[in-house]
């Protein structure tokens, strides 16, 4: 199985679908079509063909990581958690790199929110089945030393409690340990930033993972625009 998609990380942004004339097919009336709406719904058609997708071999634990540093990917990983807790009655964790939240609005934790251990404890409940789990907080939890035990630790200890994992990983390009949460969850996702990613830097990538048998589900293009008027896009 192989997702590609156009994600919108920043609002007024049009993707790819736009540009081919299939926004009509989105919203049922051309009113109903804002930047903001095609971005929730990019973000819902990926977490539909990435975790339900029939397939011999299910998705529940998936790594999102750019192919260069300084991509936005926590804000991708935090609308893919959101829209994935919509879809499904199970545990999905967010698995950031940071401690604080980087959705552009204040999560608030969840009111009925109860008394929890072990990795819970150390994280924050923002929906009835949504949590953010910061992982510098997985390090008070998991003390093996050595990225390799960590990891290995960490997500045994994170699967107990969730069934769903959406996993910020750190730059493909930059970092080794993104081939090792390849191997070690479902699958990787590639960010590629459009107009910065360089097609030789996103094939080295893409060839160093498989020859580490990491499995690559696809890759998702941020950033992109198009230069026509959004007034032309409400017509279609």
């Amino acid at each position: 199985m192989s997702v590609n998609a156009n994600v919108l990380p920043k609002l007024g942004m049009i993707g790819s679908a736009a540009k081919a004339g299939t926004v009509s097919g989105l919203f049922r009336e051309a009113n109903d079509w804002t930047p903001q709406n095609f971005a929730r719904e990019q973000i819902r058609s990926l977490v539909r063909r990435v975790f339900f997708m029939t397939g011999a071999q299910p998705v529940r634990h998936v790594v999102f990581s750019a192919a260069q540093p300084n991509t936005d990917v926590g804000l991708i990983c935090d609308r893919v958690g959101r829209a994935l807790a919509l879809e499904t009655s199970a545990e999905v964790a967010i698995v950031s790199r940071n401690s604080a939240p980087v959705e552009t609005q204040p999560l608030q934790p969840h009111s009925g929110c109860s008394e929890n251990t072990g990795i819970k404890s150390k994280s924050s409940r923002i929906a009835a089945n949504l949590w953010r789990v910061p992982q510098p907080s997985l390090r008070e939890i998991c003390h093996d030393a050595g990225m390799s035990r960590f990891w290995i630790s960490s997500l045994a200890e994170l699967q107990n409690d969730f069934e769903y994992l959406v996993i910020h990983g750190p730059a493909a390009g930059a970092s080794s340990e993104s081939v090792l949460l390849g191997q070690l969850a479902d699958g990787i996702i590639l960010v590629l930033e459009a107009h910065n990613t360089k097609r030789a830097t996103a094939r080295k990538i893409k060839e160093t993972l498989e020859d580490s048998h990491s499995r690559i589900l696809g890759t998702v293009l941020s950033e992109r625009t198009f230069p026509v008027p959004q007034r032309l896009y409400r017509r279609l």
